[in-house]
């Protein structure tokens, strides 16, 4: 009977991750209609406090399917395929889903997990942090503070001076490059 239920439990673990990576095999489409897309974004409902507030449905419209998956529905996309991992532009790398201000590409480095790595927020301010126990392990999940999309996990293996290692979707990101 043992038996049975530890190949159950290895069955359905193997399904779960199966049915998470499915949604990630693709690069992120470009979106058909750029001017759409930032109006949409801009004509966003902020509640007194700032926050973005969408229904599921506004979301569904608004982002691509793999940003949907990240942003929305906490996925992650696969290590090394996003467009952001080894991108070197000076800029702002900004919220996918609403359009704040994140990280700068000063902080980001080369930590070759295979997804954009930074040590700090531009603002401490922009990213929320939450335990997250989900696939069995202990992580610290980083939301957007605005419209409380999921960006990716902090870690405590990033360089000096913090020492984080913000580990960051591509997917969740827009980047605006520095004006010269």
């Amino acid at each position: 009977m043992a038996q049975k239920t530890v190949k159950f439990g290895v069955l359905f673990i193997t399904l779960v991750l199966f049915v998470g990576i499915q949604g990630c095999d693709e690069e992120m489409p470009t979106s058909p209609n750029v001017k759409q897309t930032q109006a949409i974004k801009e004509a966003a409902m902020e509640t007194d406090q700032g926050n973005v507030v969408r229904t599921d449905k506004e979301w569904k419209e608004l982002l691509t399917e793999k940003q949907y998956y990240v942003l929305r529905q906490k996925g992650t996309e696969r290590p090394f395929t996003g467009k952001y991992n080894t991108y070197k532009e000076d800029g702002v790398y900004k919220c996918g889903a609403c359009g704040a201000a994140l990280f700068t590409s000063e902080s980001k480095f080369d930590s070759h997990c295979g997804w954009p790595a930074f040590s700090a927020p531009k603002d401490s301010a922009a990213v929320t942090e939450t335990a997250d126990r989900s696939l069995g392990m202990a992580r610290t999940e980083i939301t957007c503070s605005k419209c409380g999309s999921h960006l990716g996990h902090v870690f405590n293996d990033g360089p000096g001076p913090t020492g984080l290692r913000y580990c960051i979707n591509s997917a969740a990101l827009d980047f605006e490059k520095k004006k010269e």
